[in-house]
């Protein structure tokens, strides 16, 4: 008997071993980086307070405020209008300020602007326009302090792992996306959907405090006078002149406005249509999480077998697929398994979308750039999806939940036809260098002043 146990103990301990050799990192393993590991860290806390926003927000204006299908479309377009306003000066002057407190002040932001939804609610001030204003102003932080997000990774990260580091933030997101839908909706069913909306923003002073820990370089080039609009022609010069990046602002404008023309209607079809709870909602969104968690373990490999461009073009099509998919479905058990496949299939190809289109526009262009660049391509890309919103809220009120789905999925269907009929992108198998692009648009002189007047600039 005893040595019956010994032998379930010794076989026990093996086990555990051979789990703790098969989860540890890779010498190599960019977690291994604590500059990087604290950055990661706070992606992850922030993404799991970014999964009560996302459900808490719409269903307080569907669920509680009655909001019709319209106005769904216009909170969604009270959070894209920033990005047309503001992303292009944003750009320039990204450039020329240190992007780290740029990013911790917009986490700030965010936690100030979703704590004041309860605060509202118990005044009896709540409203449809109050949500439009907190819109706007998330709309704001993410289009200055999310550009300022990507270019910090770019700072802890070396450009040839870029889309590694991508593919590990999108696992930091997607490990919150499993969990946090299922919590989301167990809070919003026990405090409201409003008051849920303060867990955010807690999580996101956390996360505004380690990221006060991260350490990075900056290195400025002495501007002698900053002089905005000559600024900003660079950075539009450098982006008109790619023939890559104007070609991924346009399929990813498509995808944003599919994205978004369904977004609007999704929680309305599943809480009106469906006749699911809150709380069955925020499980459903279980299957975002599992699509984004699939796609981040495998999405760093996808691209490097497939090619960063074949693998942006899937990632749009399944997408596609799971628009199509809930445009269909019955209104029954099968229609709820649906909604939950849709959302798992479209976790599993942003993700794909995603880490590929930024790798690919951060490694084409040069370090003095990366401010401008990544403005005007968030411009570029998301500018389409205020149109996609509005049209998808007018198609749901004034046709059908399911015309907003439709059109969704066609468009992005359509996005990755026209991907994969570019030589461009079906044959982009490696991430392209900026080496070339600096010199074909002479990145330097268009940022830098006279070596004569740096002196005095320092002064």
């Amino acid at each position: 008997m005893e040595r019956s146990s010994q032998g379930v103990r010794s076989r026990s301990m093996r086990a555990l071993a051979a789990l703790r050799e098969r989860l540890a990192l890779r010498p190599d393993d960019l977690l291994r980086d604590a500059t990087y590991r604290r950055l990661w860290t706070s992606i992850l806390i922030s993404s799991f307070g970014g999964q009560i926003t996302m459900l808490a927000l719409p269903l307080t204006a569907a669920v509680l405020l009655h909001a019709t299908p319209t106005q769904m479309g216009l909170l969604t377009a009270m959070e894209i209008l920033p990005f047309a306003l503001l992303s292009l000066p944003s750009g320039v002057w990204l450039d020329r300020v240190r992007k780290l407190p740029v990013y911790v002040v917009g986490e700030l932001t965010i936690a100030v602007a979703v704590a004041s939804v309860p605060l509202a609610a118990w005044m009896g001030w709540l409203s449809m326009t109050w949500l439009y204003v907190v819109g706007l102003l998330i709309g704001c932080v993410y289009t200055v302090a999310g550009s300022a997000a990507q270019i910090v990774l770019t700072q802890v990260v070396s450009r040839d792992r870029l889309v590694e580091a991508h593919a590990k933030n999108a696992l930091a997101s997607s490990g919150a996306e499993v969990a946090g839908p299922g919590v989301a909706g167990l809070l919003i069913k026990i405090a409201g959907a409003p008051v849920a909306l303060l867990a955010d923003a807690l999580l996101l002073l956390f996360s505004a405090v380690i990221l006060r820990g991260v350490r990075v370089h900056e290195r400025f080039d002495g501007l002698a006078k900053p002089h905005f609009w000559r600024d900003l022609k660079a950075g539009l010069r450098f982006v008109a002149s790619q023939r890559l990046l104007l070609v991924l602002a346009g399929l990813l404008g498509l995808w944003q406005m599919s994205h978004h023309a369904a977004m609007v209607v999704q929680i309305l079809f599943a809480t009106r249509r469906l006749g699911l709870s809150e709380q069955a909602v925020g499980l459903s969104y279980v299957g975002l999480g599992v699509g984004t968690v699939l796609a981040s373990m495998l999405g760093h490999r996808i691209s490097a077998r497939l090619g960063p461009g074949p693998s942006l073009t899937v990632g749009i099509a399944i997408c596609s697929a799971g628009w199509l998919l809930l445009a269909v479905a019955p209104l029954s058990a099968l229609g709820v398994a649906a909604f939950a496949t849709m959302l798992m299939l479209f976790g599993f190809g942003a993700v794909l979308v995603f880490i590929n289109f930024l790798a690919l526009r951060q490694a084409v262009t040069p370090q003095p750039l990366l401010g401008r660049m990544t403005s005007t391509m968030r411009w570029m890309t998301v500018l389409p999806a205020g149109p996609g919103a509005l049209l998808g809220g007018w198609l749901g009120e004034h046709v059908s939940l399911r015309a907003s789905l439709a059109f969704a999925g066609l468009t992005a269907l359509t996005a990755a036809v026209i991907a994969w009929r570019l030589a461009l992108i079906r044959e982009l198998r490696v991430l392209p260098s900026p080496d070339d692009a600096e010199a074909s648009i002479g990145a330097e002189a268009a940022v830098r002043p006279p070596l004569a007047s740096q002196p005095q600039a320092a002064g």
